[in-house]
């Protein structure tokens, strides 16, 4: 998401299918060979309930350790941003948020550390040679404008300013809109184990589908993510993009509702098959034939044709 793929960040991709992997098993390293540590990496999480499992998409190490203290928001587009984090809040699993997230917080947020003078400078020596393994960070006018850990000032940049909730309303918004969905949905909230699965769609698109204890398959919900362009899907053999029998997709909640400074979610499934916006998420639900074409009378439109 922010095409950054050194360090520590070198064994992972940041496809489709890891994406799916994470929200199917916790996590991806379940013992496998990791590059970066010449040794295998985690454990196996079979068995394990969903809420075990703690999830972010970024955290005081990865924010400090961008160098100049950057966050997800600022180092992705708002479009893929908004659509993460909607996987990160109806994944299962436990999401967390890091200070300021939630309103896409401006201030940066820096390794500090208050101790005496001696151990002050062991500190900040270190850190530099910490950040070096970075290869970016390594180079001479990064290392330089690295900020000193045992600097006041350092501490004082990293503050939150909390009247950017207010400012930020629209990223606000959607956070809190998404943990009450995540609340208030029995799917959503469930968490039972093995009650996922996804698709890849395309190169930067891809699919979650969360099976409900209904099984009429009137509670289960689709989200349709893509990173990338608009993805027009032709032809579309996926069966998990197909409703409960006797059913339609409808439209539960999107990251391009205007409320979130997005433009709008036209109908997903067309005539033409699938249109899948670019840097978006959209969460789909069914409604039954009987409703949708009550729906559609009720729209002026076709009953036979979405539209």
């Amino acid at each position: 998401l922010s095409g950054r793929n050194e360090a520590y960040y070198s064994d992972y991709l940041g496809s489709p299918q890891e994406f799916i992997s994470a929200a199917k098993y916790g996590y991806l390293y379940h013992g496998q060979w990791y590059g970066w540590q010449k040794q295998r990496r985690g454990t196996p999480t079979r068995g394990l309930p969903p809420a075990t499992f703690v999830n972010f998409i970024q955290n005081h190490d990865q924010v400090a350790n961008s160098g100049r203290g950057q966050r997800g928001h600022q180092l992705a587009s708002p479009g893929v941003y908004k659509a993460i984090t909607a996987v990160l809040l109806l994944m299962p699993g436990t999401p967390m948020l890091f200070q300021g997230q939630e309103f896409a917080a401006s201030s940066p947020f820096f390794y500090f550390a208050d101790h005496p003078d001696e151990l002050a400078k062991k500190v900040s020596e270190g850190r530099r040679e910490f950040m070096a393994q970075f290869r970016s960070i390594a180079q001479p006018e990064i290392q330089a404008m690295l900020p000193d850990p045992a600097d006041p000032a350092t501490f004082m940049r990293s503050k939150l300013d909390f009247a950017e909730r207010t400012q930020h309303a629209p990223f606000y918004a959607l956070h809190r809109d998404l943990l009450q969905l995540r609340r208030d949905d029995p799917t959503f909230r469930s968490q039972r184990p093995v009650a996922i699965d996804g698709a890849v769609l395309g190169d930067e698109a891809f699919l979650l589908r969360w099976f409900g204890e209904d099984p009429s398959g009137q509670q289960d919900r689709l989200a349709v993510v893509n990173f990338g362009r608009d993805l027009h899907l032709r032809p579309s053999p996926e069966p998990l993009l197909a409703p409960p029998a006797d059913s339609w997709w409808e439209l539960l909640w999107s990251t391009e509702a205007p409320s979130y400074g997005g433009c709008g979610t036209a109908p997903l499934e067309t005539e033409d098959n699938w249109r899948i916006p670019g840097h978006a998420a959209v969460i789909l639900r069914p409604i039954t034939s009987e409703a949708f074409r009550e729906q559609q009378h009720g729209n002026g439109h076709s009953p036979d044709v979405e539209s």
